[in-house]
């Protein structure tokens, strides 16, 4: 009975090992945030305005700390109006400007406050026609850079929602698994 006992002890203690390690290498990882994707796609060249640009990151965003900027090829932004958030996606809506290359800048802080920053790129082959034609200026206007210029990112009232979880279910489990395999080796190898 003895021997049952201590397999049954040395199996506890190696599923417990098992969790532990994988919630203490899960959770950094977890923390870290990355861009994944975006629609229109970066380096894209479009023939038809999108309605709105929406950004994909691996895990949720948070409202307060999430900043996207949308800017035309005249430096002019081009919001339709205010961003929303879905987990991890935050779709800004589109104004069409002129023909040219538009910019979307993203900052997002992750869970473990290291800023993400980057931005995508895409064209546009057609563009709004202005109404009245532009008068040259001395002087070009230059772009608003105050925060004052930049819309609010108020939270929207979606529900956030994590990354995608179960590949760090199937690498625990993989684990746990590698764990009792060598401890029931390692007590098979004693005995003998």
């Amino acid at each position: 009975m003895g021997g049952r006992v201590h397999r049954l002890a040395t199996l506890t203690l190696g599923v417990i090992v098992g969790a532990l390690s994988v919630l203490l290498l899960a959770g950094p990882a977890a923390a870290h945030n990355s861009f994944t994707g975006s629609d229109p796609e970066n380096g894209a060249t479009l023939d038809e305005a999108p309605e709105t640009v929406q950004l994909r990151f691996l895990s949720r965003l948070d409202p307060a700390t999430t900043k996207v900027t949308v800017t035309g090829p005249d430096g002019a932004a081009t919001y339709g109006g205010e961003p929303t958030f879905d987990g991890n996606r935050v779709t800004v809506p589109f104004t069409l400007g002129p023909a040219g290359l538009y910019t979307v800048a993203y900052e997002v802080i992750s869970g473990d406050t290291h800023p993400i920053k980057g931005s995508v790129k895409f064209t546009l082959s057609v563009g709004a026609t202005p109404s009245v034609p532009p008068t040259p200026t001395a002087e070009p206007t230059p772009a608003p850079s105050s925060p004052a210029a930049t819309p609010s990112l108020a939270p929207a009232a979606a529900e956030n929602e994590e990354g995608p979880m179960w590949p760090w279910v199937v690498g625990g489990l993989v684990l746990v698994a590698a764990i009792v395999a060598l401890v029931a080796f390692g007590v098979r190898r004693r005995r003998t």
